[in-house]
């Protein structure tokens, strides 16, 4: 693979830019990486991992000679990093974000940036519940959708260039509305983590006996709750709040599906509990058809 870019600036090195760091390093996608992070011991885990070439708290310092930016923290500090990072632009560099909520990155980065560089906000659909630069591997993007959000004006050949690396990654790249975005991935991502931790705080304000029972004999629909549910409070904490919306439209539908089905229950409704479980199962095998299971 050929490479993309001179330098790649890493806001934020946890899982999701680690991951890419190590790709990036492994393709040979870029000449150069660097990476900016608040706490010193992060920096040191990068610099013991071998993600980076040179690394910093500084976020003016990081995007200095950068052609390619990439913002990797929590979407509450994007505001904050958009106003130290604007002065130490280079012009035409690409700035971008992997964050799951695109309207809020719009709206937080766009009025800080100069208008020589291209904000063309993005988002991997892919994780898991683990955190931090040691959390992450080169192969977390293969066969998984990255979706990108251009702005209208948004120039095509930076664009080309910020796919290339996405496809470079693994990823299928498509693009996509930042509205459109945010309410489809309010149902896919957004919702499902608010009710797992919902489901998991339900379980942990049980009183005792029957809460180390719960923990004792979890059946596998309990794990794959806590397994969501483990995921980085502080960036599910700036999600559902940067895309409150959407997600409080998808929750209100939620919970009238919700009525329905213990109204069924309630009544003995066995053929209308089995009409939803037949069309939920669909869903499952559509999943898995996508190889996204």
């Amino acid at each position: 693979m050929s490479i993309l870019f001179d330098r790649v600036a890493f806001i934020g090195i946890g899982l999701i830019g680690s991951s890419m760091a190590r790709r990036i390093r492994r393709d040979g996608l870029a000449r150069e990486i660097v990476a900016c992070a608040r706490r010193q011991e992060t920096l040191d885990k990068v610099v013991a991992l071998k993600l980076a070439d040179r690394v910093t708290a500084d976020p003016a310092d990081a995007v200095k000679g950068a052609d390619l930016v990439v913002v990797a923290t929590p979407l509450s500090a994007y505001a904050e990093i958009g106003k130290r990072i604007a002065p130490a632009l280079e012009p035409g560099a690409i700035v971008t974000d992997v964050g799951s909520v695109k309207g809020a990155a719009i709206r937080d980065l766009l009025p800080a940036l100069p208008s020589n560089v291209h904000l063309i906000p993005g988002h991997p659909v892919a994780g898991t519940e683990h955190s931090g630069p040691e959390a992450g591997f080169a192969e977390l993007f293969e066969g998984r959708w990255t979706i990108l959000t251009p702005l209208p004006d948004t120039d095509r050949t930076a664009l080309d260039k910020l796919t290339k690396l996405w496809q470079a990654a693994g990823s299928k790249v498509v693009t996509m509305d930042p509205e459109h975005h945010d309410k489809v991935l309010a149902i896919v991502s957004h919702l499902p983590h608010l009710i797992a931790y919902t489901i998991v705080g339900t379980a942990t304000d049980l009183e005792q006996t029957l809460q180390s029972e719960v923990i004792n004999f979890s059946a596998s629909g309990f794990r794959d709750f806590t397994r969501i549910a483990a995921s980085d409070p502080v960036m599910w904490r700036d999600v559902f709040l940067a895309n409150r919306e959407a997600v409080l439209e998808m929750l209100q539908r939620f919970n009238e599906d919700l009525t329905a089905l213990q109204r069924a229950i309630r009544w003995g409704e066995g053929d209308k509990l089995q009409e939803l479980f037949t069309r939920t199962r669909a869903i499952r095998r559509a999943i898995i058809e996508a190889n996204q299971a």
